[in-house]
């Protein structure tokens, strides 16, 4: 299949990152630097099938704009899934509806951004696309742990960037540092290292300090990628035969829901769940499950902390929910905790990923009854 695009050579900048590194934390600031009244575009793809970020930009749940930013979402899977039909929809729609000056792709951090980065290096998107260097985000702290950083997984996101942005290293130490450049040096001799925290930037290769973390990181949107022109001269039509680690993960659902009639297997569209809805499913040692709630009902907001706090092993909560404290955003990782208030919304949503082991040798299972979950959650209710 090839999009019927009319624009040629938008600049498209690809953000990965392993779950919960802080992806977007860098789009935010990326797009703080869009010189004003320039249309830019952002694809957003969210493993879960609730589309909670979406619930929270407007109404629309497949492309809305804001601020001259146009956003669409790609909820229910991976935009690297093998038909590619996903990932070539949403992007000849978005460019087609909104022709922006600039495209950013958040892809999810449970994707393999080697596939992702052999579909945006095909012949069909090498006129559309101006494809400029990956960017791609490690957290400090997950490194510190060597389940994340011998994980093939959390590795993968390392050897496919053109630029990598470290955050969250106030706490390691000098040879923590040191052993951390060592680190990626040796898994990506040649990648672009940027040192960021918000009280503090420390920049490498040759970055300027005196421009600011900020300047820093927009002068990245004009510079090609080196890691997809290579991939632009591997025959695309060779099969792709090396992924390893973190697979992109399927489409379809294995589990009943609260309310699903159909139960058929396909997540169903957005206008027609019916609420109460859950669903749940589970690849390799991923489970994931989502809810979404009616308006009026109303939730603990201390109970569900301490509820989604005491989750067995679980790596990404995400929410919006109206609670005893208003409609409040929840986005947890294992090291950091936010929730802030937002205005009221048409429904509550709330995801979660769980993860038996990051540590493949860990046999360990994580066996949840989701009904007993499901009443857990509803006995919240004020």
């Amino acid at each position: 299949m090839k999009p019927p695009i009319i624009l040629q050579n938008i600049p498209c900048t690809l953000v990965t990152g392993f779950l919960g590194s802080g992806k977007t934390t860098l789009i935010n600031q990326l797009i703080a630097t869009k010189p004003t009244g320039e249309r830019w575009a952002l694809l957003i793809n969210e493993f879960g099938h609730i589309g909670i970020d979406g619930a929270l930009l407007a109404s629309s749940r497949d492309s809305h704009t804001t601020n001259d930013i146009a956003i669409r979402e790609v909820s229910g899977g991976c935009i690297c899934c093998t038909s590619q039909l996903p990932l070539q929809i949403a992007l000849s729609r978005l460019l087609s509806d909104h022709h922006p000056k600039r495209l950013l792709i958040e892809p999810t951090g449970l994707a393999h951004p080697r596939e992702l980065i052999q579909q945006l290096s095909a012949p069909h998107w090498q006129t559309a696309l101006k494809m400029q260097a990956v960017i791609t985000v490690l957290s400090a702290l997950q490194w510190q742990q060597e389940k994340y950083r011998t994980h093939e997984g959390f590795q993968a996101h390392v050897r496919d960037a053109d630029v990598l942005v470290i955050n969250r290293y106030a706490q390691l130490s000098t040879d923590e540092k040191q052993a951390l450049q060592a680190w990626v040096a040796k898994l990506n001799a040649q990648v672009f290292t940027i040192w960021a925290e918000s009280n503090k930037q420390i920049t490498t290769h040759e970055i300027d300090t005196s421009t600011g973390y900020s300047a820093a990181l927009r002068a990245q949107l004009s510079k090609p990628s080196f890691v997809i022109s290579k991939q632009q001269r591997v025959n695309i039509a060779e099969p792709y035969r090396a992924v390893v680690g973190l697979r992109p993960l399927s489409n379809s659902l294995t589990a009943n829901t609260l309310h699903n009639p159909e139960s058929n297997g396909d997540s169903k569209p957005d206008t027609s769940i019916e609420l109460p809805y859950r669903y749940h499913e589970q690849q390799q040692d991923i489970l994931l499950a989502g809810w979404r709630l009616p308006a009026e009902y109303v939730l603990d907001a201390d109970n569900l902390q301490d509820w989604l706090l005491k989750l067995p092993n679980w790596q990404r909560i995400k929410g919006v929910v109206h609670t005893s404290h208003g409609w409040l955003q929840i986005n947890f990782t294992p090291d950091s905790l936010s929730t802030k208030t937002v205005s009221a919304q048409a429904d509550s949503r709330l995801e979660i990923i769980l993860q038996a082991s990051i540590e493949q040798e860990d046999a360990t299972a994580v066996k949840i009854d989701w009904e007993v979950y499901d009443l857990e959650l509803m006995a919240m209710m004020l």
